[in-house]
């Protein structure tokens, strides 16, 4: 069943969602302090068995220099350099197998597939990369690690490791760094949000079925998880919630969507009870630049799934113009 509102209320809701004051320069500081401690980007090669596609191991600085690893691939003999899409993963999700996510090199493309830090143990086929920063107490999960503070906060560290996801693809030579797109699903939309509002001359972003959106609808509208971690942890740390909500604002897909100029291609679905579609169009009818929603009525977190993939790689085919 349609979970949320009609849809011609949701194209004219707005979030409630504070701007802190000081969010631009948080990120700022934030990232410049992790582009200090740039240590390169390592490139291993990796015997897939396959004809067609050339497979990387890497590993590039993130927040505060830590490693991060990513699968790199890029079509077998191409000359380059290439068009690039940076991919994120979903909540729980790790980069997975060599073998996997082949769509987007197979397309022409230099593709990025970023791990996320201390996930990939709950589907898939796993992560590589650790995440060495402590937090408080905190219900079990992601979404509470380190909230007591904007400082300490879990996606604090994740955002800034794919902002320098994009810093690192566009160091490679099989890259043109001029063209270079961004996606993901669910959390991985709700990183690619992110790296929307924080990086300015990205080609496209592709938010499906965003996470991480419009916090003070998502808390209270959905008794689901991964949400429900925040309300679990409240239903505990009863006089927490004033700064629970204030270290969320400077997390909000909302408040990244205000600073985001790249072209977008947004999608929900009506039936998510995961990632309610009001939570999404908070962010898109927020979004500074041009966009675009493709609905999913009778879809729940899934989406679109793979129509979602034809219909972005018709989208970057377009945008980038010839692969090679």
């Amino acid at each position: 069943m349609f979970v949320d509102m009609p849809e011609a209320e949701l194209r004219a809701y707005r979030s409630s969602q504070n701007d802190p004051h000081d969010f631009d320069t948080f990120w700022a500081d934030t990232l410049a302090e992790s582009r200090a401690f740039d240590t390169g980007v390592t490139l291993t090669p990796v015997e897939t068995g396959l004809a067609t596609i050339d497979t990387f191991d890497v590993t590039f600085a993130g927040f505060r220099g830590q490693p991060v690893k990513a699968w790199l691939r890029v079509p077998r003999g191409a000359a380059g350099p290439l068009p690039a899409v940076v991919q994120f993963v979903g909540y729980g999700g790790g980069r997975g197998h060599a073998l996997e996510n082949l769509l987007w090199a197979s397309a022409g493309f230099a593709h990025l597939l970023m791990d996320t830090r201390g996930q990939g143990s709950a589907w898939g086929a796993g992560g590589a990369t650790a995440d060495p920063e402590g937090s408080g107490p905190h219900f079990p999960g992601f979404m509470t690690n380190g909230i007591e503070s904007r400082e300490t906060y879990y996606y604090r560290r994740v955002f800034t490791d794919a902002v320098r996801a994009v810093d690192a693809v566009r160091t490679l030579d099989a890259v043109d760094p001029s063209r270079v797109a961004v996606l993901g699903g669910s959390q991985g939309g709700g990183i690619t949000l992110a790296v929307a509002g924080l990086v300015p001359d990205l080609v496209a972003a592709m938010p499906r079925v965003p996470f991480l959106c419009d916090f003070p609808r998502a808390l209270v509208l959905t008794d689901g998880f991964p949400y429900k971690e925040v309300g679990s942890y409240l239903r505990t740390h009863r006089g927490a919630i004033s700064a629970v909500h204030e270290t969320l604002s400077y997390f909000d897909g909302v408040n990244f969507a205000k600073r985001a100029s790249a072209p977008a291609w947004f999608s929900t679905a009506l039936m998510d009870s995961t990632c309610p579609p009001s939570t999404v169009f908070a962010a898109y009818n927020g979004y500074a630049g041009e966009k675009q929603m493709q609905v999913w009525p009778f879809n729940g977190h899934e989406g679109g799934e793979v129509f979602d993939d034809e219909a972005s790689l018709a989208v970057l085919r377009g945008l980038f113009g010839d692969a090679g």
